[in-house]
């Protein structure tokens, strides 16, 4: 149970005699548990879905005929949820460009060097790895970096807000301000020169338009992308009339029309002889940052800013105002100092002037020469630098700087960090901690695959033969296969082979010190045995380590031989053992070689779910926190408690005035949220252990709360059955994961003054733990009269208070939440901005805290709690799919996904009545009135005002009617909210309020229809074009919450995908689907079945679940077990020694694979609604094609089940597939808050806009900067830093420089496998453009072993019926064929051709492509008729689908011309031979071969990517003609736009009326 309020009453009436009955008090929220990803590396993270910013960019339609793909397409989702569709791009390439890129495959290209930099048509500033680092504030520290960033982040947090916030001011002093250009406020599309229009008579991808546009009006269309982000967050989601200019965007209904998106840039070229103008395309660009849902196009209608009735600006708004200076000085202000050490030979490193100086220490900490320090300050000029100063800050910091490291004298605290600090480096190569899930490690397994052919790439291209690399991949990669082996998901890495330094080290048994030798400065003592198998008993003192004379019996701390005295004991160890000495060197330098984005930790922990069965090894460290005396402990600060409540408040509290205010703030919280969430799964984990004291021991064990380093963790059931009314222990545990969506909602609109506490919510072992801060004085505070906002007890007694009401308005306007009034006990009216359970408390520390935010989001009266609840209100809509329906808690609410697409659906059809309502006689009463301006003079008759009287209050009668067509809470405008009380049980309304009750639950109807006439069928098309490719649960739950559909909708998607009469090319999402309504149902019955097991039988319990699971033969519990029976047992029992009867004997053990099936089935019709007509689970992997590995792999990840890394033979009828050994561990599922870097954020929206309109440099460089400040906020292992450097890979790509494209995505696909794991989705994505990337430089093995680990990866996820494997087979075959290894490339474009006729039509452009693929490698071999078989089958489709006139069509033509040819030439030749007749030589056939710019021709095309080749005239003429504009013509559009839109206002009545009007 979540809420910390209601835990406290209970232990309040706990402790004290209970006189009457107890009260209860907790509350509802958003929709149930199943609407979010139950995965860890999976999180609900829906804030910038929540508050779309609107870009004001309309987006124009490509044509389909246009395009050899059109239905490829990308998406590049910000912020963690993965859509996997495939990117349409066109290149510009000149030709002389282009037969550069035949060459590239040469020497240069073997060289790794770009071949694009000499482009004719743009220049990009590639942005290098040191720019990068030294924008990111170096956030690269290692695990034990993190531990000095707890002390840093806690005394930046205590320090005196107001002295920070002065001296930020004055450091902004020093720096010029400034602000983007204002933004021109009235644009008309219709008047402007970017109204394009498509030419529906031209060839291929070459598409005109009627007006040239230069590169000045491109100025002008895209200076709306100055808004700031917050001025966009507090506009979009709250449409007005008076703010016309931040309406939302308008959603095409058919998403075909929507599809593709292009700009186009135009120039007029004339040719030599002046005779006429040839128009051509300069770039297209095919949504390549278009469908991520965070950045959408706003409506295309003119921006009109009255001078009165306009609402002013928020001031948040105007202190957000995002300043591009700033963003440089990030960038640019990076010099080299040189660092000192001691001892040592000075060397230089690169900074940044806005780093830390703590930052710089722990940079230091990981650098190869002075890692094995960790005590020390850095002292410049002979002054000690302060570390929580910016290095700019300090006088004499310039290039070149001297900074010397001087060693300071340790305390207890400082020597165990050291110790776990050379722990840490000694097992810095060892994937332990990854596959423990500890220290935020996680694997990463792209070197194996770069690293081990760079040698074999080299020998290749000297040698020039290709027959000396093995191409061959393994047989289970092979098309046709069946075998799924689990081993090659974690191969063994070289690198991490062990390089043992030291056999033991550990604490001494001498520890603590005594008195006596506490005097003398020891801290510690230490046991090391070495290589050597030298014992070594290590003093640690204050001045450093040295060896003492004790033993394992005898205390002796007198220094022994050699006396010396090391501040490091790295450096005492290489004294003393040569070996140490010898491998510890080795082991650095292994270090240094790894890619730092495989050292540094991720800012949150992410769980494997398979692993080897590795040995258990010594570890002092490890020994150390597992001692049942430091639970109650911070394990960095040596006996405190962290109090995390009050950092997050005073993070959330610092000023946000400039960016770099902004930054730090963004990242205080980022670095304390972070904290916390380790804390708190720590925590959680502890709790279900056992390891921590109940709060109220003598409660049942469910009933029970906890207080653990200043957080308080309850269980999420049902407790004095406050949740009876609701679902109970249903509703309990649906309960905390809506209370954590509601603080994440509240936390993403970031009003000032308003305070959520820190929350995380952990499934361990099937219970759910909720983690939250304490509010300051609760557990002292009377808790009846803590509350002051709200209600705590089910409505009964409801309060409302002015400071919360002024805070929660501000709030609701982003959400549409509406203001109403409910009733209190007395019958009063009580004025509230919330749910009437979500409660306000004040704090001792004076701040405003809300709980319990349940009803943040609209109730889903689509799934009720019980029968009798308005089921004659439904609509018909909702009746003709079955509903309403009965569901097990009453907490089912809509995404903001699906409120979000709901009111821009109402804004269209509100903008239709408007429009079409308008009378005629209005229209000619205006004309009549516009003539009578011209001819009357100024001075206005009666007959005048009465006519205007009149035309206005018609006006204002249209716009009622279409307010309240539409739901509007106002007369007068486009407003629509809603009311979180409608449908609350304990809510109760005034009789003067219940029609706007009524007209509130009809609003709530209607969204609910609209989610299943609208948005259900939309992820069917989705899916059905390709625009979304989902290829596990975790895709598919992804794609749902796009378009607003909640899990709990999948049986009805699956009913509605059975209806379709293209349900056949949607058998892939079927099959994903069923998968996941087995293992979500599996995993509601896993949770209550691991309740009952006893903690010694978890091994076993888990493995018997997945032999029930995934077997249908009879199981039976292992009994291969090594633990011992109890003496009385086995005495009594001594012929029966095993252990089997005593297992029986538990519930968990009589469950069978009969029984569980049928209880899947009865839980999939209860919860999901949908029938699963199978009898057994081997029926329902035959009858849908399911893989038992792919079933496990979800099982796991969703419940946290960690499995031993072999080989299962699920085929097996006599011995169970799973054993106790199997069950390696269990990991906690945790949800958690999500901060993030909001002026980064607007910079990729703006980024986002900028590639629509073709202007890719400046989108690379907007990108680079969202970067620099995603890194700085979050460190450069996150979502939002993945997302920016694809994006980055791509537009390098785009430009012609794939050297800088592999660097970019070498970085994305590590990032991705440490951040998402190494077989997500997106990481297999990321593996297949990196291979083209890397192919593209000519490194064509390297690519072929990344495809042939991302088709691994698919198969493994999706098995081999999937699209993503036709795309994957595709480059395959291609790629082979380059490597002249035809047999191999024909199995998988064979497969590619079966796959892509099944899933894109026989009919398709796709088809086409593939058949002409597969007749170029048939022409190669010389088998020209099955090469004319299939090029006749691709001219037939481009036949008929373009037409004969499209180039492409052509082409066929000449091909299949030439191919005759070629099998005539044969033929003769073969008769001539046959029939040994003497005369006229006959010339023998030409078997082409492929060249390697051709392949990667064809592989651009299979991934979308269109090259257009222009010649150097044209290019020329274009520069020319961009060149000759100048600024006055920007200026001037400028004006004239303004003067239009100022002649609009005056000739109209009023500001206001006209903006309604208009709309």
């Amino acid at each position: 149970m979540g809420n910390i309020f209601h835990c406290c009453h209970m232990l309040s009436n706990y402790f004290r005699p209970q006189d009457g009955q107890r009260e209860v008090e907790r509350s509802p929220l958003l929709s149930s548990e199943e609407s979010g990803c139950a995965s860890p590396s999976l999180t609900d993270d829906f804030e910038d879905d929540l508050l779309t910013v609107s870009t004001g960019v309309t987006n124009l339609a490509l044509e389909p005929e246009h395009f050899l793909f059109p239905d490829i397409i990308l998406s590049s989702n910000l912020g963690g949820d993965v859509t996997l569709v495939e990117p349409m791009v066109c290149l510009l390439v000149s030709e002389e460009e282009e037969s550069a890129r035949a060459n590239e495959f040469g020497e240069e290209a073997g060289d790794g060097s770009s071949g694009g930099r000499d482009r004719r048509y743009s220049e990009v500033e590639t942005q290098t790895e040191v720019e990068m680092q030294i924008g990111t504030g170096v956030q690269t520290q290692t695990e034990t970096q993190a531990e000095v960033e707890t002390q840093t982040e806690r005394m930046l947090s205590e320090r005196n807000m107001d002295e920070r916030s002065a001296a930020v001011s004055s450091q902004k002093e020093t720096k010029n301000i400034s602000e983007f250009p204002e933004t021109v406020e009235t644009f008309e599309p219709n008047e402007s020169d970017t109204d394009f229009k498509h030419d529906e008579h031209l060839d291929g991808a070459n598409l005109l338009s009627d007006q040239p546009v230069n590169e000045n009006d491109l100025d002008v269309a895209v200076t709306n992308l100055n808004q700031t982000a917050d001025e966009a967050f507090s506009h979009a989601d709250h449409i007005r009339c008076e703010q016309n200019s931040h309406l939302p965007e308008r959603e095409e209904m058919d998403n075909r029309s929507r599809e593709h998106q292009v700009v186009e840039l135009e120039t007029s070229v004339q040719d030599e002889d002046g005779a006429g103008t040839k128009q051509m395309t300069l770039l297209l660009v095919d949504r390549l940052f278009l469908a991520a849902p965070h950045a959408k196009a706003a409506l295309n209608q003119p921006e009109e800013k009255p001078d009165d009735g306009l609402p002013e600006q928020s001031e948040n708004a105007n202190k957000q105002q995002l300043d591009l200076r700033d963003i440089v000085d990030l960038q640019e202000t990076g010099f080299t100092v040189r660092i000192q050490p001691p001892g040592a030979e000075n060397f230089e490193l690169q900074v940044s002037g806005q780093m830390l100086v703590v930052e710089l220490h722990q940079v230091l900490m990981d650098h190869e020469l002075t890692c094995h320090r960790t005590c020390f300050s850095l002292q410049l000029g002979g002054n000690t630098l302060d570390n929580l100063m910016e290095l700019r800050s300090n006088q004499g910091i310039q290039e070149g700087a001297l900074i010397k490291v001087v060693e300071d004298s340790y305390t207890m605290r400082d020597a165990r960090l050291h110790v776990r600090h050379v722990r840490n480096l000694l097992r810095s190569l060892d994937p332990a901690d990854a596959y423990n899930g500890m220290n935020c490690s996680s694997l990463s397994y792209l070197s194996f695959y770069t690293n081990r052919y760079k040698e074999s790439e080299s020998v290749r291209r000297r040698a020039s033969e290709k027959e000396s690399v093995d191409c061959s991949p393994p047989e289970f990669i092979l098309p046709g296969c069946k075998e799924r082996p689990l081993s090659p998901l974690q191969p063994v890495r070289d690198d991490w082979k062990p390089l043992q330094c030291l056999r033991v080290l550990t604490m001494s048994s001498w520890n603590p010190p005594p008195g006596n030798r506490k005097m003398h400065g020891d801290l510690l003592y230490l046991n090391v045995l070495t290589i050597e198998d030298r014992e070594l008993n290590i003093t640690s003192s204050t001045r450093g380590f040295y060896l003492n004379q004790s033993t394992a019996f005898n205390f002796n701390p007198k220094p022994a031989e050699p006396k010396i005295l090391c501040h490091s004991l790295v450096e005492l160890l290489n004294q003393v053992s040569p070996a140490f000495k010898k491998n510890f060197s080795a082991l650095q330098k292994k270090k240094v070689q790894q890619h730092p984005y495989e050292r540094i930790a991720a800012p949150y922990q992410v769980f494997t779910w398979t692993a080897p069965h590795g040995d258990h090894t010594l570890d002092c460290v490890r020994a150390e926190e597992t001692h049942a005396s430091r639970m109650g402990q911070d394990e960095h600060t040596a006996g405190q408690s962290r109090d995390w409540n009050e950092e997050l408040q005073q993070c959330r509290e610092l000023t946000r005035t400039s960016l770099q205010e902004r930054l730090h703030r963004q990242r205080s919280i980022f670095k304390t949220n972070s904290d916390f969430v380790t804390a708190a799964t720590r925590g959680a984990v502890a709790v279900v252990d056992g390891n921590i004291m109940p709060l109220n021991p003598g409660e049942s064990r469910y009933m029970q709360m906890f207080m653990w380093n200043n957080i308080f963790f309850s269980l999420g059931f049902d407790v004095s059955e406050h949740y009876r009314p609701l679902g109970g222990n249903t509703a309990a545990h649906a309960a905390a994961r809506c209370d954590l969506r509601g603080a994440q909602a509240y936390a993403s609109v970031d009003t000032e003054g308003l305070h959520t506490l820190g929350t995380a919510v952990v499934d361990y072992r099937g219970i759910r733990v909720i983690a939250q801060t304490i509010v300051p004085g609760i557990l002292e505070k009377n808790q009846e009269q803590s509350v002051v906002y709200g209600s705590n007890d089910n409505g009964k007694t409801v309060l409302t208070h002015p400071r919360f009401l002024e805070l929660l308005d501000k709030a609701s306007k982003p959400l549409r939440i509406q203001r109403h009034q409910v009733l209190d006990h007395n019958g009063s009216p009580v004025e509230l901005c919330s749910g009437i359970e979500t409660i306000g408390i004040l704090g001792n520390d004076g701040r405003p805290y809300i709980l319990d935010l349940l009803r943040t989001f609209p109730r889903d009266l689509n799934f009720q709690f019980t029968q009798d609840q308005m089921m004659d209100e439904a609509p018909k809509e909702c009746q003709k799919f079955g509903f309403p329906r009965l569901h097990r808690h009453n907490l089912a609410s809509l995404r903001p996904e699906l409120i979000q697409a709901f009111v821009q659906h109402r804004h269209e059809v509100f903008v239709q009545m408007v429009s079409q309502e308008e009378p005629s006689q209005l229209k000619e009463e205006n004309k009549a009135s516009e003539l009578r301006e011209e001819l009357v003079s100024d001075t206005q008759t009666e007959e005048r005002v009465a006519a205007n009287a009149d035309i206005e209050s018609e006006r204002r009668n249209v716009i009622l009617r279409a307010c309240n067509a539409v739901g509007s809470v106002s007369d007068s405008c486009f407003d629509i909210c809603f009311n979180p009380d409608v449908c609350c049980p304990g809510a109760r309304f005034s009789p003067e309020s219940m029609e706007d009750v009524q007209r509130q639950r009809r609003l709530l109807w209607d969204a609910a229809a609209f989610l299943l006439a609208n948005q259900i069928p939309a992820v069917l098309r989705d899916c059905l074009d390709h625009t979304a490719l989902p290829m596990d649960g975790a895709t598919l739950t992804s794609v749902l919450h796009q378009r607003g559909v909640n899990v709990r909708y999948l049986g009805t998607v699956l009913t509605e995908l059975d209806k379709m009469e293209e349900r056949a090319r949607l058998s892939h999402i079927q099959r994903i689907i069923v998968s996941e309504l087995i293992i979500r149902s599996a995993k509601h019955i896993f949770r209550n079945y691991l309740q009952d097991v006893e903690p010694a039988a978890f091994s076993a319990a888990v493995s018997h679940f997945l032999n029930c699971l995934l077997t249908s033969s009879s199981c039976f519990p292992d009994s291969c077990s090594d633990e011992l029976l109890s003496r009385r047992r086995s005495r009594r029992r001594r012929s029966h020694g095993s252990r089997v009867t005593s297992l029986m004997d538990s519930v968990w053990s009589r469950l069978t694979s009969t029984e569980l099936w049928v209880r899947i089935r009865a839980e999939a019709q209860d919860y999901y609604h949908y029938t699963v007509d199978s009898d057994s689970i081997d029926d329902v992997m035959e009858k849908f094609n399911l893989q038992k590995i792919s079933l496990l792999r979800e099982m796991a990840i969703k419940t946290g089940i960690q499995v031993q890394l072999r080989e299962y033979t699920f085929e097996s009828r006599h011995k169970p597939v799973f054993s106790e050994e199997d069950v390696i561990n269990m990991f906690p599922v945790v949800s958690h808050l999500r901060p993030t870097a909001s002026d980064a954020t607007q910079l990729v929206q703006q980024a986002q806009v900028a590639v629509q309109q073709g202007l890719l440099k400046n989108g690379y460089e907007l990108i680079g900067q969202a970067v620099t400040l995603f890194s700085s906020v979050c460190g450069v292992l996150h979502e939002d830093v993945c997302m920016c450097l694809r994006l980055l890979g791509r537009l390098s790509y785009i430009l012609g420089d794939s050297a800088d494209a592999v660097s970019h995505q070498e970085k994305t696909v590590m990032s991705s496998e440490r951040v998402q794991g190494i077989d997500h989705p997106q990481t297999i994505q990321d593996y297949t453009f990196l291979a083209l990337y890397y192919f593209a430089g000519g490194q064509q093995v390297t690519a072929l072993q990344l495809l042939y680990r991302a088709r691994y990866l698919t198969l493994l996820i999706s098995g081999d019926d999937h699209p993503q494997v036709a795309l994957l087979d595709s480059m395959l075959g291609l790629v082979l064929y380059g490597l002249m290894e035809c047999e191999l490339s024909l199995k998988f474009l064979l497969n590619a051709l079966k796959l892509t006729s099944k899933y894109h039509g026989a009919t398709s452009l796709k088809q086409a492509h593939s058949h002409h693929t597969l007749a170029t490698v048939y022409e190669t071999k010389g088998e020209f008729r099955l090469a004319l078989q299939h090029e006749k089958e691709a001219y037939t489709i481009y036949k008929s689908q373009v037409g004969e006139t499209h180039s492409n069509t052509k082409e066929s033509s000449a091909y299949l011309k030439r191919l005759t040819e070629q099998a005539v030439i044969l033929q003769k030749a073969i008769n001539h031979i046959y029939s040994n007749t003497p005369g006229a030589c006959v010339p023998p056939p030409k078997f082409s071969t492929p060249s390697l710019h051709s392949i990667l021709q064809q592989l651009n095309l299979t991934c979308g990517i269109i090259l257009i080749p222009l010649s150097p005239k044209e290019i020329a003429d274009l520069r020319t003609e961009l060149q000759g504009k100048d600024k006055a013509q920007v200026e001037e559009l400028e004006n004239q736009l303004l003067k239009t839109a100022d002649g609009r206002q005056q000739k109209n009545y009023g500001p206001r009326r006209q903006l309604q009007w208009d709309t």
